[in-house]
């Protein structure tokens, strides 16, 4: 049976996975659409790789903000990923109306769009950033369940531009999907890491300066833990999602809760990596960073049987040899 699936945001970091993982699977008829106005992801060599490997995919160079962009999407889909978005810690700080105005627009557009053509799946890609306000306020178990009360502690804190945008994105998935009858997928996304992520990340950032033979090191609240998650393993999880037999608003958390570690630990394995031992120095986190982020799993595991493939230092060795290779080049060929 012919399958069509659209991934907004296509070139990105997990969207180019995804697109490739999804070819990977396709039958003969299957089609790939993307879309992407390469304001992060890049037209390289990975993508142009993708777009040769089979006849049947395809990118729309569009910016999703514009009135008529959806526009140009033609036909009906069974699955959509909406994964664009206007992301990475030094953009939300320092622009956070343009977060705003950017995210909303797209999110909008995607479901008013959704709910024309008649397409039956959508996933709308979310954050563990939403569950910050709650842990600055002492209400937040760890590993965190998908239930956890949704809080902004300080609506002028610039960082929760971010979040607010991803948990109006929610309520405006579950509730145009009831309306519209499309089922809408929500994942909440925990420190997803990997080759090709961009540079506003404490991965590729500690990568870096690594590489750059920063000496001391700064390193942001060392003893501050993230479960860090391969992209594979979250394009698995997200795959697999959209395949269950699950109803509309679903809400669920994509991470790997195996591997919890420390961010001075983190720098430890990356100077391992590149055979160098210089000082460290604590810095302060931004406002707003938590001192601990882990996911509970248990919906995930119940719904999919998902279960992480990536080891931890298999991963950073695979992610540090990708920066090791491109970090001289200029960083815009690096944002995805």
């Amino acid at each position: 049976m012919k399958r069509r699936s659209l991934i907004l945001g296509g070139t990105g970091f997990i969207g180019l996975r995804l697109a490739q993982r999804i070819i990977a699977l396709a039958g003969p008829e299957d089609e790939v659409v993307l879309t992407d106005n390469l304001s992060r992801g890049c037209r390289d060599q990975e993508v142009e790789n993708m777009l040769r490997s089979s006849a049947n995919v395809r990118l729309l160079e569009i910016d999703l903000t514009e009135p008529t962009a959806f526009d140009r999407i033609e036909g009906v889909f069974d699955h959509v990923y909406l994964l664009a978005s206007m992301v990475g810690v030094k953009r939300v700080e320092s622009l956070p109306e343009q977060v705003l105005r950017i995210n909303t627009l797209i999110i909008l557009g995607a479901l008013e769009w959704m709910a024309r053509s008649g397409s039956g799946r959508i996933f709308f890609s979310s954050t563990s950033e939403n569950y910050a306000g709650a842990y600055e306020n002492g209400v937040l178990p760890v590993p965190t369940p998908e239930s956890v009360p949704l809080v902004i502690s300080d609506i002028r804190n610039p960082r929760f531009s971010y979040a607010v945008t991803k948990i109006w994105g929610e309520a405006a998935a579950i509730f145009y999907g009831a309306r519209h009858g499309f089922t809408s997928v929500i994942g909440r996304y925990h420190n997803i890491y990997g080759p090709r992520m961009g540079y506003d990340h404490v991965i590729p950032q500690l990568s870096v300066r690594i590489i750059q033979g920063e000496d001391p090191l700064g390193v942001m609240n060392p003893e501050h833990t993230r479960a860090f998650c391969h992209v594979d393993d979250a394009v698995e999880a997200t795959r697999l999602l959209m395949d269950a037999p699950i109803k509309n608003g679903t809400i669920v958390n994509i991470g790997n809760n195996n591997e919890e570690l420390a961010i001075g630990e983190l720098a430890n394995r990356l100077l391992r990596l590149a055979g160098r031992r210089p000082e460290f120095v604590s810095r302060q986190a931004p406002r707003g960073s938590v001192a601990r982020r882990v996911p509970a799993l248990d919906l995930l595991r119940q719904l999919t049987a998902f279960c992480p493939a990536v080891p931890l230092d298999k991963g950073l060795a695979e992610t540090f040899a990708w920066y090791r290779l491109h970090s001289a080049e200029n960083p815009k060929n690096g944002k995805r």
